[in-house]
C-alpha cells in the first residue's frame, strides 16, 4: 500500500494576508480559491508538486463548531497554539532569506536540532506554526 499527503487544512482568518504569505514568501501557487470575503477556501502548493496541497479554509466555517470552541479556537490562533505545517527544502538558508524578507514573524532562525533536522521556523498570518527543514 502506498499512500501519499494529497492536502493539509490550516485555518486563516485573514484569506489575502495567508494568500500573500503562502503565494508570495514560500513560492506556492494557487491552484482554486472558492469563496469570497473571510469565507474562501485557498488551495496552495507548491509548483513542482501538483498532488500536495494546503487548504486555507475559515476557522469558524463548521457549522457543527458552537460559539464556544469558536472562542477557543480563535484564541489558540491568536497564541499561536492552534495549527502547524512541516515543510522541507533543498536550501534552507535560501528559504529563510525568502521568508525573513517577507516580514513573516520569525519564530526560530536555522539551526541544528538535537533529532538530527536543520531548520527554521515561522508563524503564518493566521498563527500558524511553519516549520522549514532542510531536505
Amino acid at each position: 500500500m502506498d499512500i501519499t499527503i494529497a492536502s493539509s487544512f490550516l485555518p486563516a482568518d485573514d484569506p489575502e494576508a495567508s494568500l500573500a504569505f503562502y503565494r508570495d514568501a514560500l513560492g506556492f501557487e494557487v491552484r482554486a480559491d472558492v469563496g469570497s470575503g473571510q469565507m474562501r477556501w485557498i488551495t496552495l502548493g507548491p509548483p513542482s508538486q501538483p498532488g500536495t496541497a494546503i487548504v486555507l479554509h475559515p476557522p469558524n466555517a463548521d457549522p457543527g463548531i458552537t460559539e464556544e470552541e469558536q472562542g477557543v479556537i480563535a484564541r489558540m490562533m491568536a497564541k499561536g497554539t492552534y495549527a502547524g505545517i512541516n515543510l522541507a527544502t533543498a536550501d534552507l538558508d535560501a528559504a529563510f532569506e525568502r521568508v525573513q524578507a517577507s516580514g513573516a514573524d520569525i519564530m526560530q532562525e536555522p539551526m541544528d536540532q538535537d533529532w538530527g533536522a536543520r531548520d527554521f521556523a515561522v508563524r503564518d498570518p493566521a498563527g500558524n506554526s511553519v516549520r522549514i527543514q532542510q531536505a
